[in-house]
Parts: C-alpha cells; structure tokens; sequence
C-alpha cells in the first residue's frame, strides 16, 4: 500500500507530463520544457531532482527510432556467459555503438542464456558480423540470434494523460 510519499503535486505531475514529450535538442532543453508548463527552468530542474531523489522517476533516456535511422535489420543476442564474467562481458558488450541495450536474466530450465543484447545493423550480415566480433573480442562461443522479423510497439507509457 503506498503511503502519502506516494502523493504528486499538480506540478509535480505537470513536469512528468512533459518530460514525456519530445525533448527539445537545443543548448537549454529544460529551460524549453519549463516555459511549457509555466514553470522557472530552476524549479524545474529542482522539481526533477527532487522526484528522483525521491524515486518517483527512475530514469529519462532516450528511444532511437531505429527503423527510421536506417538501422533495418536488429537482433536480440542471448549469450551463455560464466557468472564471474557476466559484469566484464556486459560492459564491453554495452560499450559497442551497435547496442542498444543489454541485461542480464536468470537462466531457464530449457534456456540457460543469462545476457541479452539487443543489436542493429544495416542489414542482417552487418548483424551478423558485429555479434561475431562480440564473440570474439569476449570469448564467448554459446549463443542464439533472435531477429527481428516485426515490430509491434515504439511508444512508452503516457503518466498523466489528458
């Protein structure tokens, strides 16, 4: 049950509301987004720290519209990677340009694959040649390519709508 930390002011839930929104890709992005809302680009960014601090928002990050950059073929790899490892071969994996995201997940009982990386490419050779030299560069030889044949949702979660 949450107690009345939970509680968002109208404000609060009006700088939610429009860190939603595109954000604006000039020199004072913030300053854009608090005009929006009637709000000083300090309070607004002091509003931000504040529900962050206070774990109300976890993250802000950015959604590539893959497809639409020219990155038409992706794959999500699962790879079996030693559990000593798991940290060193994320790290190096993560700090590939053609990755997008990856994570680790406990292992199932007819699927023992523990890190995910979620790669795209120009076509599905590029693909191809960028897990193998993943492969390569961490030593690691188990592993599953997943393509992606469809997309079904690019859009988050909306808070606040109106």
């Amino acid at each position: 049950m949450c107690s009345s930390n939970c509680e968002l002011s109208a404000r609060d839930k009006d700088v939610i509301r429009v860190l939603q929104d595109d954000f604006p890709l000039c020199e004072e992005p913030f300053k854009i987004l608090a005009e929006r809302i009637g709000m000083t680009e300090e309070e607004f960014i002091a509003r931000v720290k504040n529900l962050a601090e206070q774990k109300k928002i976890r993250k802000m990050g950015a959604v590539l519209r893959h497809r639409e950059a020219g990155f038409v073929a992706n794959a999500l790899c699962a790879w079996l990677v030693p559990a000593d490892r798991l940290d060193e071969i994320a790290a190096k994996m993560s700090a590939n340009p053609a990755v997008s995201h990856c994570y680790d997940r406990n292992p199932a009982p007819d699927w023992n694959y523990n890190l995910y990386a979620m790669i795209h490419a120009k076509s599905r050779a590029e693909c191809r040649q960028i897990i193998d030299a993943l492969a390569d560069e961490c030593r690691i030889d188990n592993f599953q390519i997943l393509y992606t044949t469809r997309e079904w949702k690019k859009t988050s979660m909306r808070y606040f709508a109106d």
